[in-house]
């Protein structure tokens, strides 16, 4: 079941005129998603991107390498994977980030299995990265002023600049803003990400970076607009409404949330506290500062949601998924009052990994051989080809990352054991950990409840019966950190730990502690099997599966994320999902239920059946069918491909058209908007239709009463589709009316042919939507007036 989009409530009218009633919060059921003309992709959306504007890319985290941790999890490992991609491509990108001295924990399992957290200081001269910007940088807030080194990195061709606070010449408060990431409470939170986002557009200029957009990957990097909105206000001269549609214009933001607790909300005490000066830098109060954060209608006292002022702010906007577009569709819907699900103006692109960095050596080699150098370009080569790769070569091609993977096992748990006391006289069995002629089932992640890493464990008598098949076994390797503050992630890790130390089990059942970036590399090219258990649709993409299948793994997953769309018949195995159960505990039984029975039924005969030949031909068809199609979808190539061409091309168009004459197009823009907020609500429609000479068709006139508005500044719109049993219009189309004639007082005509698309009941909508002088996304808060739609009879 998909998260659906929009649905209209038709009222049936016999004849005649019916007139609209303003609208500014158009509440309705959603039903499904759709996609509309008013959506369709911008202009070069077909072919290779044209050059590409340079971009910064701000990220509160990047996971370039194990020797730097300055990662939690997929958001920082996306980031250090984007731009070791751009650099591969030759792309102008640049990172920003903070350096953390303490980076992210290490992790450490005590003999009960409870999770402890352990710090590393980290010096960024020792690890490689140059000083630059001089004495660095400097950020006021709420009157404490914080300086900040900057630290930069080469990734390839791209640098990252890291900002750092415990290095410079700071206050005893100011210094530990950048100590380790994720750490403090909410202040210390905010704190970090005004250094981020304010601190990392005045790094950028003293580096003398002069990107042409922005790019803030996720809200915790929102602050930046504020930065650029003070130089246009103060170092141009211009007015805020004018500055704030240049930076929208050249900004994009990327949500990566699923759920609205995921996202950082700060309380007003502490936004004026630490964010005041910029509110009388830029002549506004702060109550519309504040109003930014805010879905329309919150009240001012409400906490600010970086994710709404991330949208409101950007241009452009992306989910990562496609199923993670329908999900943010619908939580951020109410900042596009009267539009349908499908139609609010958030994009998706899914994410990708830099393929060279993760895929096996041999797998690497074999992709070259049978592809060519260039399979890790999108486009550029047929991953078909893959589906005639003998058996024999793809096993042969598993064989070595199996073994390193069990090796690695092997002396984790020894090194593991050794350090909580026990002797190497009751290490022995290690040494059979894991059988090398057994499926190896890998599952290494973030550890939090909505993954599910305990599935499982619902059934421990079954599991235990697969685990000790002395035929075919079931071996799981798991890994992964919980975050400091979350104890159910840590009782999940436990219960994990505890599992793996039985010792009837631990042969089979392995838990490695402290995942970093090398584990997941070796549990990437060694699994044979690739396990995803989140509760749909809380995984925005999730790419540990695309990693794994690039070396070969086979995915079994929940279908969410990135394996919703790249999931086909017999290239991996579906976990069924049960959300239309609302009690979770049932809910999480069927589906644990649903994953057992994948196992016994498809997973384990398909590898443990052997032909004549002694391979598994069945597993090794579901291999190559996986290599196949997951290949070309986790393409880092594909991903930034993707964003130059549906993100930064058209941002860079829309900049340069407000930037022309000196900002005369922001300043039209802002007056065009201006106008609009005082004159839309006395906007009147009314429409009618009559049937034609052709049949099914019909010709739908509305008319419009425009006020102080002329009809280049709005655009009248048809919506029609079937009508469901429950009085619901479900829009197939939307349609732009052509505007037939305007009359002297003021009203405005349109006119528009319906054809039907399904037979039985019919209706549509009419609409009218104010239309930008520049071509642009429906922006947030944008004002809809509709006519009650009509319905067709039969």
């Amino acid at each position: 079941m998909r998260f659906p989009g929009g649905s209209y409530r038709p009222t049936e009218v016999e004849s005649g005129w019916e007139a609209a009633r303003p609208v500014t919060l158009w509440a309705v059921r959603i039903v499904e998603t759709f996609e509309v003309q008013a959506a369709a992709p911008p202009a070069g959306d077909s072919g290779r991107p044209g050059a590409m504007p340079k971009v910064a890319y701000f990220s509160p985290e990047f996971g370039v390498s194990e020797d730097l941790p300055q990662y939690s999890g997929g958001l920082g490992v996306l980031a250090g994977d984007y731009l070791k991609v751009a650099a591969a491509e030759g792309r102008p990108l640049v990172g920003v980030g903070l350096f953390y001295h303490l980076g992210y924990f290490h992790q450490r399992l005590g003999r009960e299995g409870w999770q402890e957290e352990a710090y590393e200081e980290l010096d960024p001269a020792v690890r490689g990265l140059e000083p630059v910007a001089g004495p660095g940088i400097e950020v006021v807030m709420g009157g404490l002023p914080v300086r900040a080194l900057v630290w930069r990195q080469w990734v390839g061709r791209v640098p990252l600049y890291l900002l750092d606070t415990m290095g410079a010449d700071n206050s005893e408060e100011a210094r530990p803003i950048t100590d380790r990431l994720y750490g403090g409470d909410v202040e210390h939170r905010l704190l970090q990400e005004i250094m981020l986002g304010v601190g990392g557009v005045r790094a950028l200029r003293a580096a003398g970076e002069e990107p042409a957009l922005f790019h803030s990957n996720e809200g915790h990097a929102g602050f930046l607009v504020l930065e650029r909105l003070r130089e246009l206000v103060q170092d141009r001269g211009l007015g805020f409404d004018e500055a704030v549609e240049l930076v929208r214009a050249a900004t994009v933001f990327t949500t990566h949330t699923p759920v609205p607790a995921g996202i950082d909300h700060f309380p007003r005490e502490l936004m004026e506290r630490y964010l005041g000066g910029f509110c009388a830098d830029l002549g506004i109060p702060p109550d519309r500062l504040m109003a930014l954060g805010h879905f329309p209608g919150e009240e001012p006292a409400a906490p600010f949601n970086m994710a709404v002022f991330g949208l409101r702010m950007s241009g452009r906007a992306n989910a990562v998924s496609e199923l993670h577009r329908e999900v943010s569709q619908e939580m951020f819907r109410r900042l596009w009052p009267g539009l349908g699900g499908g139609e609010i103006p958030i994009a998706a692109v899914t994410n990708g990994v830099d393929v060279r960095s993760w895929a096996s050596p041999e797998a690497a080699a074999l992709l070259d051989t049978r592809l060519g150098p260039s399979w890790d370009r999108a486009g550029e080569v047929d991953f078909s080809q893959l589906l005639s790769v003998p058996g024999a070569e793809l096993w042969e091609m598993r064989r070595p990352g199996r073994q390193r993977l069990i090796g690695a096992v092997r002396e984790r748990l020894r090194h593991s054991l050794r350090r909580q006391g026990v002797p190497d006289s009751e290490l022995e069995w290690t040494d059979r950990a894991l059988d090398e002629g057994g499926i190896l089932v890998g599952f290494a992640r973030r550890v939090a409840t909505y993954k599910r890493g305990d599935l499982l464990f619902a059934q421990p008598e079954r599991l235990r019966k697969l685990l000790l098949d002395p035929q075919r076994p079931l071996q799981l390797v798991f890994a992964g950190k919980a975050h400091p503050q979350d104890e159910e992630g840590k009782s999940i890790i436990q219960q994990l730990a505890l599992a793996a130390g039985d010792p009837e089990l631990r042969s089979r059942l392995v838990f490695l502690e402290d995942y970093d970036l090398a584990l997941a590399r070796l549990m990437y090219q060694g699994a044979d099997v690739w396990l995803n258990t989140p509760r749909r649709p809380m995984e925005a993409c999730g790419t540990s599966g695309q990693k794994a299948a690039v070396s070969g793994a086979i995915n079994l997953s929940i279908l969410d994320g990135w394996w919703d769309e790249g999931y086909q018949e017999g290239n991996g195995f579906a976990i069924p999902s049960f959300e239309d159960e609302t009690d979770l505990a049932r809910r999480d039984r069927l589906e644990a239920e649903a994953l057992f029975q994948l196992l016994e039924d498809e997973v384990l005969p398909a590898f443990y059946d052997r032909e004549h030949d002694c391979l598994p031909q069945r597993w090794l068809e579901i291999l190559r069918r996986s290599m196949a199609t997951v290949t070309p979808l986790a393409l880092g190539s594909r991903m930034l491909e993707d964003y130059v061409r549906r993100l930064y091309l058209p941002a860079a168009t829309s900049r340069g058209l407000l930037e022309a004459g000196d900002g005369r197009g922001a300043l039209a823009l802002a007056g065009f908007r201006s106008q609009v907020r005082r004159n839309f609500s006395k906007v009147r429609l009314a429409a009618r239709s009559r049937p034609t000479a052709q049949g099914r068709d019909r010709l739908v006139e509305a008319v419009a009463e425009l006020g102080e508005l002329r009809p280049h500044q709005v655009e009248v719109q048809l919506l029609h589709g079937p009508v469901t049993e429950d009085g619901q219009l479900a829009p197939a189309a939307v349609e732009t009316m052509l505007l037939d004639q305007t009359a002297s007082n003021g009203h405005a005509h349109y006119r528009a042919l319906l054809s039907p698309m399904a037979a039985g009941r019919y209706g549509f909508a009419v609409r009218a939507l104010a239309a930008p002088p520049l071509p642009e996304p429906v922006a947030p808060d944008s004002p809809v007036v509709m006519a009650e739609p009509l319905r067709l009879r039969r």
